[in-house]
């Protein structure tokens, strides 16, 4: 059936090869950057099915939060366009509820409750979404830390879910203060399984957020979240088809319908063990392959919270292979098809979850071609060059991004080839670590906000009181940079 009756179009589909971008094998997990998951079927069939009508989203979204509730054994359903979305919905309602007034104005929060407690070390990344809303975080590591942090403007108490191995007040304890003083506890469960019952709801939070297009594989720009009919639908009010700060965030009725597929298949549809036999097999047909070479190792890594799959980890002696893991890393990247699998700075991590039936054996073949025919097996990697320039001192850094430029400065400390020193940026002052090589330099830092931080990996050439080269900012691309000494 043609999704559009009234208009009709001649032009061909665009497919990844017309553009010429190539599809990769990844063995590296649910990650956006990766473009998450391959929706199911049913997935591709509900989108196709809810695009042939015209729906209104309030009643949609009503009857889908039924569904959900049915499915899932809890109160009420919200579909977000992602996990971060959904806590960015979740975040605006536990401090504006459902009143219009107070959604209009937010950013701005006088007047309301505007404090997120969460565990220190709870925060990541994805705290902007919280922070978007104009809420303020409150950092704790102790229960006194939390007693004492609750107060008027408690608006909410976070919690990332698999953090959990390194947190410091464990999550019950957590969700049981934030229940005792009437505080709405909201989880992170982003990656994780999304299972029945839900062990955070049972524990007394008041919604979890998981992603629509990770381990459920429906549409990679939906969220699932659970929990309270009355927060969620707040939730809801405060994004899209409303007009308040989550407007931005808007999940389609094809998003919609799709994510509800998924749910609907990860309850009655799928083996979930048949699932993590058939990635064991692809893990031993890899494992087969390089057991062959000389000094490999290989184990079976069991996951964490997130990313629930066996992974194979692989190392080896590189000065018998000729050959590092990164480099090997790189090397699959740069094949055809590209293979993206993680490399630690001594292992390679072949994750399964989202590899697709024949993918193994090409992951296989091509690891041992590469591990086999290192043209420097056996051979130590020469000793970098002594150095020829001395960099101690103050310098100015001119960075040129794709848009705008920055001014950071940093004093520098070379003893032999080592370099250390301190590092100024437009907002923040950290360390610096680095070396030199002949007149070659290379240097790194990290500069943090909150709990977000930027990588600045300098490399570069000396020529007097002037160093120039490139900085790897990493999801951020690259820059250039010229650095003038003071």
């Amino acid at each position: 059936m043609s999704p559009s009756t009234s208009t009709r179009a001649t032009t061909p589909v665009p497919t990844f090869a017309s553009l010429g971008v190539p599809a990769v094998i990844n063995c590296m997990g649910t990650f956006t950057i990766v473009s998450g998951s391959r929706a199911l079927t049913q997935v591709v069939q509900a989108m196709a099915e809810a695009t042939n009508h015209y729906v209104h989203m309030d009643e949609l979204m009503r009857k889908v939060g039924e569904r959900l509730a049915e499915l899932m054994q809890c109160e009420f359903g919200y579909v977000a366009t992602g996990c971060a979305a959904g806590l960015a919905g979740l975040t605006a309602a536990c401090m504006a509820g459902a009143d219009p007034e107070r959604m209009a104005r937010l950013p701005n929060t006088e007047g309301m409750k505007n404090e997120v407690i969460c565990q220190k070390r709870h925060r990541n990344t994805y705290d902007h979404a919280i922070r978007l809303t104009g809420a303020k975080f409150i950092e704790v590591v102790t229960r006194a830390d939390l007693d004492a942090a609750i107060s008027e403007r408690t608006a909410m108490i976070a919690i990332t879910g698999s953090n959990q191995p390194s947190e410091t007040i464990p999550v019950a304890e957590m969700i049981a203060v934030a229940n005792q003083h009437g505080i709405p506890c909201i989880v992170d469960a982003a990656a994780e399984r999304p299972d029945v019952p839900n062990r955070y709801l049972t524990l007394g939070a008041d919604a979890v957020a998981y992603s629509g297009g990770k381990c459920l594989r429906g549409p990679q720009s939906s969220g699932l979240i659970l929990g309270r009919r009355d927060l969620l639908w707040a939730a809801f009010m405060n994004g899209a088809p409303h007009h308040a700060l989550c407007r931005p965030m808007k999940a389609s009725k094809e998003e919609v319908m799709g994510l509800l597929a998924a749910v609907e298949a990860w309850v009655n549809g799928r083996d979930h063990q048949a699932e993590w036999r058939m990635w064991e097999g692809w893990l031993e047909t890899v494992r087969a392959a390089v057991a062959t070479l000389p000094t490999v190792r290989t184990r079976i890594e069991m996951p964490g919270f997130s990313n629930v799959a066996p992974m194979l980890h692989i190392t080896w002696d590189e000065q018998t292979l000729g050959c590092s893991a990164p480099q090997i890393a790189e090397a699959l990247r740069a094949g055809d098809p590209p293979i993206i699998m993680p490399a630690r700075p001594d292992a390679l991590v072949m994750m399964p979850y989202m590899m697709e039936t024949g993918e193994a054996e090409i992951v296989a073949q091509r690891l041992l071609a590469l591990m086999s025919n290192r043209p420097s097996a056996g051979q130590r990697r020469p000793e970098p060059p002594a150095p020829t320039v001395d960099v101690s001192g103050q310098w100015r850094i001119e960075t040129t991004y794709s848009l705008g430029a920055s001014l950071h400065s940093m004093t520098l400390k070379q003893e032999g080839a080592a370099l250390s020193g301190d590092y100024r940026s437009q907002y923040a002052w950290t360390s610096v670590q680095g070396s030199v090589s002949g007149n070659a330099v290379s240097f790194r830092t990290m500069v943090r906000y909150e709990a977000s931080h930027v990588t600045y990996d300098y490399r570069g050439e000396v020529e007097g009181d002037i160093m120039r080269g490139t900085v790897d900012m990493g999801e951020y691309y690259t820059a250039e940079w010229v650095a003038h000494k003071v």
